[in-house]
């Protein structure tokens, strides 16, 4: 019986896993707080995981109808993400552990996210290309054991990640904090060809697998400037379409030349803009053209949350995994290389 603990940005999540079945799921987010300020505030955003912790804790063991004494290990977020939140969660954590007197975990955010598909659909395959696509995070990877092999990274961002574009254009375009659901409401009503958007890296010579979304959020920008520039109303529902039309179309695109190169048959897409329509439904019908099974976790399990985090706990404690150590630590910019974070130890003082 696993309890997960989710704090690195804007939402403290609690989630309790037992042998890869979901028993409890309760998130608290203090999005709201940040919306007046167009993007997360990390001390607002720390603040908020102290008043939230304790009742999503008690919330989530009210729903799986248990007490503390009856958690078998706790599973923390460690890093990445905003330092100050991440202290937050990891030091409820070890309350958590030390009080039940249970082993605890430290566990890679991103890793969570993969994990997340398994609460849905079961062990992920082996191997499968997993894309993670976030507000912070877009990354292409090989997955074979989450748990006990190191993750190949095919590629990643080069700058802005595929939310945080939509979070930087929705705000030029003067839509609501967070920019990706904002963006994937004014694109229902436009016209997805009605703006020539770049495709960044995706022409011959280029990373096949690498990401960069700056030049779009540029572009779309220039495109804002020029209408208001002109004097002319400017077509939201249009331009917010064809934004994203061309981060669905390069996600996808890449994704699935990953595929067919590692000659891997499922494709995992998770992460919080994962929730867009178009990206779903774009990698829907490019994978049934490919023959590629599709998985993606509900939307309820796509933005940060507990129960992501209680499925790496829960992984690593029935793979036999080793606890993380009484002083473990946070590391807010920690690469993915392996499930189970343990931040490596600081160099020895000098002697005076």
């Amino acid at each position: 019986m696993v309890l997960g603990i989710e704090s690195s940005c804007d939402e403290t999540g609690a989630g309790i896993v037992r042998d890869g079945k979901l028993l409890a799921h309760v998130v608290a987010s203090s999005m709201d707080e940040h919306a007046l300020f167009g993007g997360v505030v990390p001390e607002i955003a720390a603040r908020a995981h102290l008043q939230a912790f304790n009742p999503v804790v008690r919330e989530a063991l009210a729903q799986a109808g248990l007490r503390l004494g009856q958690i078998d290990a706790v599973a923390v977020t460690t890093g990445p993400g905003l330092s100050g939140a991440l202290q937050v969660g990891l030091a409820g954590a070890k309350t958590l552990a030390y009080a039940a007197g249970v082993p605890l975990y430290g566990v890679h955010h991103l890793a969570g996210h993969v994990a997340a598909d398994t609460l849905e659909h079961g062990p992920l395959p082996t191997p499968c290309v997993v894309l993670i696509v976030s507000g912070g995070h877009t990354s292409l990877l090989l997955v074979r054991d989450l748990v006990r092999e190191p993750i190949l990274h095919l590629g990643d961002t080069l700058d802005d990640a595929a939310g945080e574009c939509f979070d930087k254009v929705a705000r030029i375009m003067g839509l609501s904090y967070p920019g990706g659901p904002a963006i994937d409401r004014a694109a229902r009503e436009g016209n997805p060809r009605a703006v020539d958007f770049p495709r960044p890296l995706t022409r011959p010579g280029d990373d096949p697998y690498a990401f960069s979304f700056s030049g779009l959020k540029t572009a779309a920008a220039r495109w804002v400037e020029k209408h208001r520039a002109q004097g002319l109303d400017l077509p939201v529902a249009d331009g917010a379409a064809a934004l994203q039309e061309a981060v669905a179309d390069v996600l996808t695109r890449k994704a699935l030349a990953a595929c067919a190169a590692y000659d891997v048959k499922t494709l995992i897409v998770v992460g919080g803009v994962a929730a867009n329509s178009r990206v779903r439904g774009l990698a829907e019908q490019r994978c049934a053209a490919a023959g590629v099974e599709l998985r993606v976790p509900p939307m309820t399990l796509c933005t940060d949350n507990g129960a992501m985090i209680a499925a790496v706990g829960d992984l690593l404690v029935r793979s036999g995994a080793e606890p993380a150590p009484l002083d473990v630590s946070i590391d807010p910019s920690a690469p993915l290389e392996y499930a189970s974070l343990t931040p490596p130890a600081a160099p020895p003082a000098r002697a005076a």
